[in-house]
């Protein structure tokens, strides 16, 4: 793999469908991975298979009709959960086992019982036996973020001569600042031997809001792939947002890292996603938000109907969405106000705008946002209406 590509891994279905009220059937997980796998998206975690039947039947339909991306199963550090996840994934061209162990003081003693020695022998096994079923295996290493970073290591050096081919390095509980974040991942490049051998992939969750800070962060210090979710969705505050990575890494062409990912889909599979799960996406959502091109400040819309580049460091186009809107309230300025009555068929001269606009202010401040057939009410309501129609 190029050393400047970073891997885009999928947990929208897996994840991304922890949300509660968000369980999808079998056949909506099949139209979106369809969609992921045009996408670009390297790697699909499909579901856990050992979860449920209807889990274990989902990846394995998903496995069978994915072309591109390597499919992946999670498990835990069982041999009954890494069984079922090669049975469901045997069909897959490209098939992956994501498995794994909590590593922080607090897992390993509130959560197994155990201690750091016995822990590695877990994680160690684990990856022994997921490699009798697939040669790809990923471990992750649950709360990373809050693991000592020498022991980290210790358990990562072991895990890639068990044969490990990706180590996540997961903020599970998103307390990690980016430069911690980035500093753990510094770390791990730097002292766990054979990670040459391995990708290290970042996955962080977002209940600070830094899931996306600290998955940049962790690809600057020299992860290889990040682990997100369409819209950002999933367990507590959500996951790191696939279409924010991605049109980060495309807008800073100086970090020289880059992905597959055809960016022109991203509002498209946004709605998708959305729409199947029932869960509604906020208005200013980075990327994909119903207002992340929107503007309504006089200002600003003055600056976008000039150059669009003035407020506006994405092209709409390529992330699928059709053009910036201009959106009419008691904010917008007499620019906004002729550009969208030009829009609908108004030439308006200066003198005319300037008798309009006046009608206008009054009519938006009373409605929250002004529609075309409002303009076209204000302009036959004024006096120059009989002078604009006979121009």
């Amino acid at each position: 793999m190029s050393d400047n590509k970073v891997q885009i891994f999928d947990t929208t279905l897996r994840d991304g469908e922890q949300v509660p009220g968000c369980k999808l059937n079998t056949e909506q997980k099949l139209v979106i991975a369809e969609q992921l796998d045009f996408l670009g998206v390297d790697i699909i975690e499909a579901g856990f298979p050992v979860s449920s039947p209807g889990d274990f039947k989902s990846v394995e339909a998903i496995s069978k009709i994915v072309k591109n991306a390597t499919v992946c199963g999670l498990t835990r550090s069982v041999e009954n959960d890494i069984k079922v996840a090669g049975e469901a994934l045997k069909h897959a061209k490209k098939a992956r086992i994501h498995t794994g162990i909590g590593t922080s003081d607090s897992h390993i003693k509130f959560k197994f019982n155990s201690n750091p020695d016995a822990i590695i022998e877990r994680a160690v096994h684990a990856v022994k036996y997921a490699k009798s079923f697939v040669e790809d295996v990923e471990f992750y290493a649950e709360d990373a973020g809050r693991t000592d970073n020498a022991y980290l290591a210790r358990v990562c050096e072991a895990v890639i001569k068990a044969g490990a081919t990706v180590l996540n390095i997961p903020d599970t509980t998103g307390y990690c600042l980016p430069s911690e974040y980035g500093a753990k991942i510094k770390y791990l490049k730097e002292n766990v031997k054979g990670i040459d051998k391995a990708i290290l992939s970042c996955h962080c969750h977002n209940d600070l809001g830094l899931a996306t800070a600290n998955s940049i962060e962790g690809v600057i210090n020299g992860a290889r792939q990040i682990e997100c979710t369409i819209n950002g969705i999933g367990e507590r505050a959500g996951n790191t947002a696939l279409e924010e990575v991605v049109m980060i890494l495309k807008q800073h062409p100086y970090l020289n890292l880059d992905t597959n990912i055809k960016t022109e889909m991203l509002y498209g599979i946004s709605q998708l996603v959305s729409d199947s799960m029932g869960i509604y996406t906020q208005p200013n959502k980075a990327i994909v938000g119903a207002n992340a091109f929107a503007h309504s400040s006089g200002i600003h819309q003055d600056g976008v109907i000039k150059n669009r580049e003035t407020y506006e460091i994405i092209d709409p186009k390529d992330v699928g969405v059709t053009e910036s809107a201009i959106v009419l309230t008691a904010r917008s300025g007499r620019a906004a106000l002729a550009y969208r009555a030009k829009n609908i068929g108004y030439e308006l001269t200066k003198l005319q705008l300037d008798e309009i606009y006046t009608n206008f202010l009054d009519f938006a401040d009373k409605k929250k946002e002004v529609d075309d057939n409002d303009i076209h009410k204000i302009i036959e309501n004024s006096k120059v209406y009989k002078e604009i129609t006979s121009a």
